[in-house]
């Protein structure tokens, strides 16, 4: 091999070895883009109707200018009355969030998602504390018994105060088939200039705990729905009433 032949050799390896961050930039910026414009919206709007999304929800006042907005819905084959009581007894220590108990656990949530509505866990009142683990939660904000119920507060991390104020709102709307649609909106307003680092990614996190919990309050709802009426006993047919 001769010397021009070992150069250009050279020069090849050099420009392929200087294209190569350039490529790796390209396709980052690539895949931010793709998040971005295209899976992004449709995690912060599973399962809502752009009507859905735009339009105001009980608890959107208590953050006037939110910096991210995510709403969530599904369609429950039950009538509201029969999907509240399961939105009622929302909290850790109470009904759970009908949500993947493992992963909640595995932070030290202590999370048991009920499979029964609990007479003892449906009375809520503004002001409650609606615990998401043992050590913290939120406030109950703004109640419409059977129909909305909204949270409000910050995770704080550690002796620093939650960079985010935030609201959580879920929403009962009965439709004249007798289904409900069930909205879960999020509303997150940034006190700290870092708050997007931290909420972004939870964002994401949120997504798959929120559509796992409206599945989980459709399965219970529906299932309740579908039960038949308990018919109350029959006296023996030799008996006569005095």
């Amino acid at each position: 091999m001769d010397i021009a032949t070992v150069n250009t050799a050279t020069r090849n390896s050099r420009l392929i070895t200087a294209r190569r961050p350039t490529r790796l930039a390209l396709t980052g910026v690539a895949g931010i883009a793709a998040y971005v414009l295209a899976i992004r919206p449709r995690l912060l709007n599973w399962g809502a109707t752009n009507e859905e999304s735009g339009a105001p929800l009980p608890g959107d006042d208590l953050i006037a200018v939110s910096d991210l907005t995510a709403t969530r819905a599904i369609t429950i084959r039950a009538p509201a009355g029969e999907v509240w009581p399961w939105i009622a007894q929302l909290g850790q220590g109470r009904g759970g969030f009908y949500s993947y108990d493992l992963l909640e656990n595995l932070v030290g949530c202590d999370i048991h998602s009920a499979d029964r509505i609990g007479p003892e866990w449906q009375h809520v009142a503004v002001g409650d504390e609606v615990r998401l683990f043992p050590d913290g939660g939120l406030k109950v904000a703004a109640l419409d018994a059977g129909r909305s119920f909204v949270l409000r507060g910050g995770v704080p991390m550690g002796d620093t105060p939650s960079p985010f104020d935030f609201s959580w709102a879920f929403v009962l709307r009965e439709r004249p088939d007798g289904e409900t649609r069930l909205l879960v909106r999020e509303r997150y307003g940034y006190s700290r200039p870092w708050a997007p680092l931290l909420v972004e990614p939870t964002a994401v996190i949120s997504f798959v705990m929120t559509r796992e919990m409206l599945r989980g309050v459709k399965h219970r709802a529906e299932r309740g729905a579908a039960a038949p009426p308990v018919s109350p006993a029959r006296p023996p047919a030799s008996w006569q009433p005095l």
